[in-house]
């Protein structure tokens, strides 16, 4: 009777192993790609080409095109084995994930992938923040370039830029890719205003942006009116002044004479004298 033992059970393992693992045809068949190595573009930098040559292919190709950051770049297509982009103006906006993609008309789709970095570029932000006290304040930056940036908020304290302290626990950050939020609750007009920096970080370099932050007081809804009733009051006294230095002096009464009543003696003399003249 056959003994049992070990040596089956390896030629099985064998024997499975064999039918799993592909054949020289089979690996001969899988599509090969060259492309450029990774990239790191600076502004007002040279113009930069991207390059895929296919050297292998499973079956007759149907297209090649490019893609970035997962959308097909308009104008790429075409049916060679070897393609190529350039990027004439490099910029942060420029850098991301670029693929070359080939297709074929039996066989799956084939890609290589080029990363393209640059130092992100803010975009967007707020250059000043104007709140009452007690009100919510957001400050906000946006960016380009790849990789996503990490994001910091600092505040200048006695003239330096320190990490956001929260201890209050009215801070609250909120980031996302290339995306930062700063938003402070019930602000403190002695303690909130000042110059708030959001920075920006990836593996290739670093950039900041400032917002100033002003804070006014719980009257300040009311300057304007306070400001229009002392315009009006001013304008009330200066009515009254002028009225009173415009009266004429007192005026004396009717039943007072005007001055020195002539008496009838002074009349008489004048008739006795006429009358002289007249008999001489």
């Amino acid at each position: 009777m056959p003994r049992s033992g070990p040596l089956p059970a390896a030629l099985s393992l064998l024997l499975v192993t064999a039918a799993i693992l592909p054949g020289p045809a089979a690996a001969q068949n899988e599509p090969r790609i060259n492309a450029s190595e990774d990239v790191v573009i600076h502004l007002y930098g040279p113009a930069v080409t991207l390059q895929c040559n296919l050297t292998t292919s499973p079956s007759p190709l149907s297209a090649s095109y490019w893609v970035k950051n997962g959308e097909e770049i308009p104008g790429t297509r075409k049916s060679s084995n070897t393609t190529e982009y350039k990027i004439l103006k490099p910029r942060a906006e420029e850098s991301g994930e670029y693929l070359c993609v080939f297709v074929f008309s039996n066989s799956p789709i084939a890609n290589a992938t080029i990363e393209v970095r640059a130092t992100p570029d803010i975009t967007g932000h707020k250059r000043s923040e104007n709140k009452n006290e007690g009100q919510e304040a957001l400050m906000y930056c946006k960016s380009v370039g790849f990789p996503h940036p990490e994001w910091v908020w600092r505040k200048k304290v006695n003239g330096v830029f320190e990490d956001i302290n929260n201890s209050s626990g009215r801070f609250f950050i909120s980031n996302k890719d290339n995306y930062t939020e700063l938003s402070i609750t019930n602000l403190q007009i002695n303690e909130d205003p000042g110059e708030y920096q959001c920075n920006a970080t990836n593996q290739v370099g670093s950039v900041s942006v400032t917002t100033i932050l002003r804070v006014r007081s719980h009257l300040a809804p009311l300057w304007p009116f306070l400001g229009i009733l002392a315009e009006i009051v001013i304008l009330v006294v200066i009515i009254v002044v002028y009225e009173k230095r415009k009266q004429p002096d007192e005026v004396p009464d009717d039943d007072e004479p005007a001055g020195p009543m002539k008496t009838n003696s002074t009349n008489n003399h004048k008739d006795k004298n006429l009358r002289q003249r007249n008999t001489n």
